[in-house]
């Protein structure tokens, strides 16, 4: 059948391929992850297989759709503008960049909190095919932005990353310095954002640290409770770290975490206001004042 197009979703190279009919409407998509294609008209199978062709390798399965999970549910039951998966690393500086009116030197830093983000947000996105999930500027009302959040097998991660500028950089107890600049408070900002994930999403979140291009990386031994990372061995440090959470629970948490609504803090109901007692109607009974006996 002619007409078929065949459109991406998700991040570039790592989300579905949908095929659409010309009135948009999607006949198949094909799964690169699982190399499956699920096939929701069968009188279109064979077109469908003859648009895919350019973009399969391997094995591929076909057949119907597989019946979807909690997760599955939880995606789809989500708004395209509440879904936080497409973001790409740094997508805030990426915004503050284009838009913004910041002097040149502001704009220069921007650029390398930009470059730092990126390179370990392209480092946990290949992580995927060894069953990682990531986010990346995720927001979280009252602490910012997380720069990453990582869910894998070894746990969930709530990364900061920071510059290193080919520079020494100290990791403290409550502060990071780089360089001569001014310490600044990535540890114990990074230890509150954890803190608060780990009550949004009700699982245990750690606090890490990334810290980009330092010439040398030092961090005190009273350090414990963060994860620091370095490129270039800090994705295979947590590849090769103690599974903690199994598949099912992977694609839970990441289903959980990627809507914006899950961040947000609960709503209070409005207080109501008392209802006035009707005249002669007293806290002690009907027709009784406190002072009564």
């Amino acid at each position: 059948m002619r007409g078929l197009k065949v459109l991406p979703s998700g991040r570039p190279g790592r989300g579905r391929l949908y095929v659409n009919l010309p009135d948009g409407q999607a006949v198949a998509w094909y799964d690169r992850q699982a190399n499956r294609i699920s096939v929701l008209a069968d009188d279109h199978r064979e077109a469908v297989l003859a648009a895919l062709r350019p973009y399969l390798s391997g094995t591929v399965s076909i057949g119907p759709p597989p019946v979807p999970t909690a997760a599955d549910l939880r995606r789809l039951a989500m708004p395209p503008d509440a879904d936080l998966a497409p973001n790409r690393p740094g997508e805030a500086l990426l915004a503050e960049l284009e838009h913004g009116t910041a002097g040149t030197r502001y704009r220069h830093r921007l650029r390398q909190d930009l470059t730092a983000q990126q390179r370990m947000g392209d480092a946990f996105d290949a992580l995927e095919p060894d069953g990682w999930r990531t986010l990346h500027c995720v927001p979280l009302p009252g602490f910012g932005r997380i720069d990453h959040l990582v869910i894998g097998p070894a746990g969930i991660f709530c990364v900061r990353t920071v510059p290193g500028r080919r520079q020494r950089a100290v990791v403290g107890d409550l502060l990071l310095t780089v360089g001569r600049a001014e310490p600044r408070p990535d540890p114990r900002w990074i230890r509150g954002a954890a803190a608060r994930a780990t009550a949004v999403l009700d699982a245990k979140v750690t606090p890490a640290l990334a810290v980009v291009d330092a010439s040398r990386l030092e961090t005190a031994p009273t350090v414990r409770d963060i994860r620091i990372l370095q490129p270039p061995t800090a994705t295979p440090d947590l590849v090769a770290s103690p599974t903690a959470l199994k598949p099912p629970d992977i694609e839970a948490l990441f289903a959980q975490a990627r809507d914006t609504r899950t961040w947000l803090p609960p709503t209070s109901p409005p207080r109501s206001r008392p209802t006035p007692a009707p005249p002669g109607f007293g806290a002690r009974g009907p027709g009784r004042s406190p002072g009564d006996r």
